[in-house]
């Protein structure tokens, strides 16, 4: 039976995981949930999964908690507490799905504390990737992927070495607005860009992938986990989100790994590596699907990419500056203070204006990460 740690449980990936520890009640026991403002939902996973820890965002409300559970549950708060609950010592694996860069150091917390960690947090290996695999290679660790992507090449992947590795295709769905004319962008309205096609996502995650910046951030994560040098790290679009990336090899061959899309299936497998457990949630009907269908990314509608494979290919804190920045320009269409073009224009210039630090610790990182985001606010008010 795995012990899980999920931080993060109240979002999309996190109900998801619960799905899946729901499923797999006798080989998935989770002993510790973090949780950020819906206290509400955290208690009712409390209630149905009975963990012996719980964190959340502020004191007061983890004081209420303590309270109500008079003593029976262990109550921790703020980034401290994230810290804590990530290095319970019966823990197996924590699951990092905290939005943004939150999770970074509980994620390495975990890792010198001897857990496997799966990441669904993309910030973490995008800002400190080169920290994140050193230390897990140091305390002989894993980190295993959450992204659907991600999950898939490591599938594709079975532990060939890199050399008979060509190039790797993350899949793209190419969001709303792949056939929406260039020009037309500037008109794009939240609710518009809120709509993606194929996944149910967060809010955040869901601009990503209106914008690319989702696939983006995927590319440089790739880098870290596989490691491979970001010019075998290719996108393709895929409309229809069956595949959900590909290897291909040396000679020619290319692996794929399909099935209808379902974020139970990469988390379930991330918690059960190396098995296998049976699951009837996702199923995958190829005929009634009927065709699958590719085209090359536009870049002209989508820099992210390119701008994504320019942080990855400079490294040192140009990624962190990269997530950062969009992190706060998304925040700021979320207010209605840019466009929807803003948002790459708003990256691309906090880039270009950032001196890169090649070879940063950790704080240097965390240091460029509040640059960036003091960076985009002061522009975003000059606008």
């Amino acid at each position: 039976m795995k012990k899980v740690v999920l931080l993060g449980s109240t979002g999309s990936i996190g109900v998801s995981t619960c799905k899946v520890a729901e499923d797999l009640s006798e080989d998935i026991v989770l002993i510790g949930l973090a949780a950020g403002r819906n206290v509400s939902l955290l208690a009712e996973q409390v209630k149905k999964f009975q963990p012996r820890s719980i964190c959340v965002t502020e004191q007061a409300a983890a004081k209420k908690l303590s309270n109500q559970y008079d003593g029976n549950l262990e109550v921790f708060w703020g980034a401290d507490g994230l810290i804590e609950i990530a290095t319970m010592e019966e823990a197996d694996i924590v699951l990092i799905a905290i939005v943004g860069t939150a999770g970074l150091e509980p994620a390495l917390a975990a890792i010198r504390s001897g857990k496997d960690i799966a990441v669904a947090s993309k910030e973490i290996l995008v800002m400190a990737g080169e920290i994140v695999m050193s230390e897990a290679r140091k305390y002989g660790v894993r980190v295993l992927a959450v992204d659907s992507e991600h999950s898939a090449i490591f599938q594709c992947m079975d532990d060939c070495p890199r050399e008979s590795v060509r190039q790797i295709w993350l899949t793209a769905s190419g969001g709303p607005f792949r056939e929406t004319p260039v020009e037309e962008f500037k008109k794009i309205t939240l609710d518009q860009a809120l709509k993606h096609p194929s996944w149910q996502m967060g809010p955040k995650i869901t601009i990503d992938s209106a914008t690319l910046f989702n696939k983006g951030l995927e590319m440089i994560e790739a880098k870290w986990l596989f490691d491979i040098e970001m010019s075998r790290v290719k996108v393709i679009v895929h409309p229809q989100s069956v595949i959900h990336s590909m290897v291909e090899f040396v000679d020619g061959s290319i692996i794929s790994q399909l099935s209808t899309p379902d974020m139970c299936l990469p988390i379930q497998y991330a918690l059960t590596y190396p098995k296998r457990m049976p699951s009837d949630r996702v199923q995958t009907n190829l005929a009634e699907i009927g065709k699958l269908e590719f085209e090359e990314p536009d870049l002209e509608r989508f820099p992210s990419l390119n701008l994504a494979r320019k942080a990855g290919d400079v490294g040192g804190t140009l990624p962190a500056v990269l997530n950062a920045a969009n992190e706060e320009a998304v925040e700021a269409f979320f207010n209605q203070q840019i466009g929807f073009t803003d948002i790459f224009r708003i990256v691309a210039l906090v880039m270009d204006e950032h001196d890169v630090d090649q070879k940063p610790s950790l704080e240097a990182i965390l240091s460029a990460d509040l640059w960036s985001r003091q960076h985009v606010r002061s522009t975003v008010k000059s606008l």
